[in-house]
């Protein structure tokens, strides 16, 4: 069964950053944990520490200082659905997050959409307001299983190194 969720989680950024990370809708641990990317099984604070040569953070502190360290800002492209627990599959009746404080107040020279999902979502409701284009990332989630961490990690360490 579908409930309306509201994004409970502010995005991160800073003046400094350079690099806007967009993912689709926070999930059910996320949003149990009030921070990105919570469910253990999602690879995305152990990849983006890889791609930094670091260990991977395992407080919310710790998370957010690694995304401001490394000028990345981290948000998600939905503020408000109706879902069936952490489905994007089961995403209906989205209303977009907005995206222009972000782009105001920092020097985001690339997005990178986490996942089909976000990129399609950002393709249908931000695209054309965004200042950039948004390239489709292959998803740190564990349903995205098919991929390899270190295919994972070489497409991802590429995209944030160029």
């Amino acid at each position: 069964m579908s409930t309306i969720v509201v994004h409970p989680i502010p995005p991160v950024y800073d003046s400094q950053s350079e690099i806007l990370i967009l993912g689709s809708f926070p999930s059910v641990k996320s949003r149990e944990q009030g921070f990105f990317y919570g469910h253990p099984q999602n690879r995305f604070w152990r990849l983006l520490a890889a791609v930094y040569g670091e260990e991977p953070p395992q407080t919310t502190h710790d998370k957010r200082e690694l995304l401001l360290r490394r000028h990345i800002a981290l948000w998600d492209v939905i503020a408000f659905c109706e879902i069936v627990g952490s489905s994007d599959a089961s995403i209906r009746n989205a209303v977009p997050t907005d995206l222009s404080p972000i782009f105001a107040s920092a020097p985001i020279r690339k997005i990178l959409c986490n996942g089909a999902t976000s990129y399609n979502l950002f393709q249908k409701y931000q695209a054309s307001t965004a200042p950039l284009p948004a390239i489709k990332m292959p998803s740190t989630s564990p349903a995205n299983a098919a991929c390899s961490f270190e295919k994972l990690l070489c497409v991802w360490e590429n995209e944030l190194k160029k």
